[in-house]
């Protein structure tokens, strides 16, 4: 069971994790053991609150599949375990994500003392860089 927050949790039979082998470096190691980790788990069958599920979908997020199945790829850690944890916690944040709207942006002017300062800080630039100038007669 994953608990995301006291409201929402993810039962272990809705995610699917299977051992893979990893890629890259890793020594005579990476041709024998499966360390990585796959992890699959489906949005429109989990037991997640509609809200939760729409906005999953909802995401531009190259990890969600257009069948609304999360796919998740952890190979960072040398053992099984870790990469477990890894995947699990990526899982997480990323329903996590989406528990909490996001805020909209009220659209504001800049103030005017800004604005004079910002003038000011353009002129003093010029001044600095005519002074560099050759001085013609």
């Amino acid at each position: 069971m994953l608990q995301i927050s006291h409201k929402v949790i993810i039962l272990e039979s809705e995610i699917e994790i299977s051992a893979i082998r990893s890629q890259g470096a890793g020594g005579q190691n990476v041709n024998k053991v499966s360390t990585a980790i796959h992890l699959r788990f489906d949005i429109g069958a989990s037991s997640l609150s509609d809200r939760h599920k729409e906005q999953l979908l909802n995401l531009n997020d190259q990890r969600i599949t257009k069948d609304g199945v999360i796919v998740i790829k952890a190979q960072e850690h040398r053992s099984q375990e870790k990469n477990r944890e890894e995947a699990l916690s990526r899982l997480d944040e990323l329903v996590n994500s989406v528990r909490v709207p996001k805020r909209k942006r009220k659209p504001t002017k800049p103030t005017r003392s800004s604005q004079k300062k910002r003038l000011d800080q353009k002129s003093k630039r010029g001044e600095v860089k005519s002074m560099r100038r050759q001085i013609t007669d």
